[in-house]
């Protein structure tokens, strides 16, 4: 299973997301893929958007790349999940490329967040092999 997180680069994501994820033994560590880790500057082309399983989209900082990215993952027919810290404004034109919308408050009410979007792919992923 392929999961990726997506993100704005305009917040410190190693410390308010990959931190937290990458911390975390309940999370299915090997799956999950942070675009930028380890100062990494990764650009995927948009046939990477048709292999993934799941994209989670962390949506509190708009991010053009972020809307092109989830514009592709739409395309591709990838389910996707966006979350956003409690309270944030979200852009309007995300309802056009997702249904589903999850808030969190804290680092860890994220990964509680993370580990119940994912759960349930993963046994639908599984229940197909």
């Amino acid at each position: 299973m392929k999961i990726y997180i997506a993100h704005s680069r305009e917040f410190d994501y190693e410390k308010e997301l990959y931190r937290p994820i990458r911390s975390n033994q309940s999370l299915p560590q090997r799956d999950i893929i942070l675009p930028h880790e380890d100062g990494q500057n990764i650009n995927f082309g948009r046939e990477f958007y048709s292999q993934l399983d799941l994209v989670i989209a962390e949506v509190s900082y708009p991010a053009t790349g972020l809307g092109i990215e989830l514009a592709w993952t739409y395309d591709a027919h990838v389910p996707i999940v966006c979350i956003s810290k409690l309270g944030t404004r979200i852009s309007g034109s995300l309802y056009a490329v997702c249904d589903h919308f999850e808030e969190y408050i804290t680092p860890e009410s994220l990964i509680k967040l993370v580990e119940n979007i994912i759960r349930p792919s993963i046994i639908k992923a599984k229940s197909y092999d």
